[in-house]
């Protein structure tokens, strides 16, 4: 019997050791981009899934917090330099320098959430935003007093045109007289950090007869938001689930997962299931999504819900076809 206890207690000393040297074995870095990672968009979303990986294995991660455009190399390189494995990279800006660190670096895995960087180390993972736009497009053409919504977006790149484009679609699907009013932020980075700029912008559209905002602008969406609700009116978030900000003039949030793209990286890693090529997102995959919950169910008719849903389902089996900006640099409607 004593020897059975001391094998017994011994096969379990071994299996926490184990553990403890899997554990060991991965060493995860992320660097956030400019916004930092309490920008309750898009790199909060990132910041909330490597969170969810430390909770759930004990194993905690390195991190950077970009301030300006020179430090996204360096930061990666150090990580890098220091044995993190893998390094997840936050935003289409980070991709030169994750192409360069990458290629120094050739043992260490690397993952990219926005952009391709196209080397056998790399994971990249894109989305189709203009899928979950056309969604949230949709809900505010029929959420809409006036006929009139507005799109505001950060910086003016072709992926927030990507973003303007889908909504507008979506917009004409369900009302095809509506009007869309779009501005962008500005031209450089800060525009993702601008509330101020942001509030602005809203507050023109609403002076023009918009009733309903869907900003796709980072930290500057927070001003959106925050215009909407002195406003009383309506405002769409984007990235993570938003809706909480302002309860009753949020509408609903344009849902895209990064969060899961950033815990499965480091997951897949820790697993040793670590892929490397592109990952494309969408609906079908569940990378897109559209929020409801009880900070907006009450300004969700069963009406709207419907039509949602039913336009989701057209995308995924393809009888409804969102033209991607991306893809041509055009957008109808």
């Amino acid at each position: 019997m004593t020897k059975r206890i001391l094998g017994a207690a011994l096969a379990l000393t071994l299996l926490a050791t184990t553990g403890i040297v899997s554990a060991a074995e991965i060493e995860p870095a992320v660097v956030f981009d400019m916004g930092g990672k309490f920008d309750k968009s898009f790199n909060e979303g990132v910041y909330n899934g490597v969170e969810k990986f430390k909770d759930e294995t004990g194993i905690k991660y390195r991190e950077f917090e970009v301030t300006n455009e020179t430090q996204r190399e360096q930061a990666m390189a150090r990580m890098a330099s220091r044995g993190a494995d893998p390094v997840l990279g936050v935003g289409f800006a980070q991709a030169p320098a994750v192409e360069k660190v990458a290629k120094d670096n050739p043992k260490i895995r690397f993952a990219i959430i926005d952009a391709v960087v196209d080397l056998p180390n790399v994971r990249s993972v894109v989305f189709k935003e203009h899928e979950g736009s056309f969604l949230v497009g949709v809900l505010a053409a029929m959420a809409s007093k006036s006929g009139k919504v507005g799109f505001v977006g950060g910086m003016d790149i072709p992926l927030i045109r990507r973003f303007a484009c889908g909504y507008v679609q979506g917009v004409k699907h369900a009302n095809a007289d509506a009007q869309v009013f779009q501005n962008m932020t500005g031209t450089t980075p800060s525009a993702w950090n601008d509330p101020t700029k942001g509030t602005e912008l809203a507050r023109s559209q609403f002076d023009r007869g918009a009733d309903v905002i869907y900003a796709a602008a980072g930290g500057t969406g927070i001003g959106v938001y925050q215009a909407a609700a002195d406003s009383k009116k309506l405002a769409i978030g984007v990235d993570s689930n938003q809706n909480h900000l302002h309860p009753g003039t949020m509408l609903t949030s344009m849902l895209k997962r990064v969060d899961v793209a950033a815990y499965r990286a480091f997951m897949d890693a820790k697993d040793n299931k670590f892929t490397t090529g592109v990952q494309v997102l969408g609906l079908a995959e569940g990378g897109i999504d559209w929020a409801l919950d009880e900070h907006n169910k009450a300004l969700i008719t069963d009406a709207m819900k419907a039509a949602v849903e039913k336009a989701k389902a057209g995308i995924i089996d393809g009888s409804i076809k969102v033209h991607d900006y991306m893809s041509d640099g055009s957008c109808p409607g």
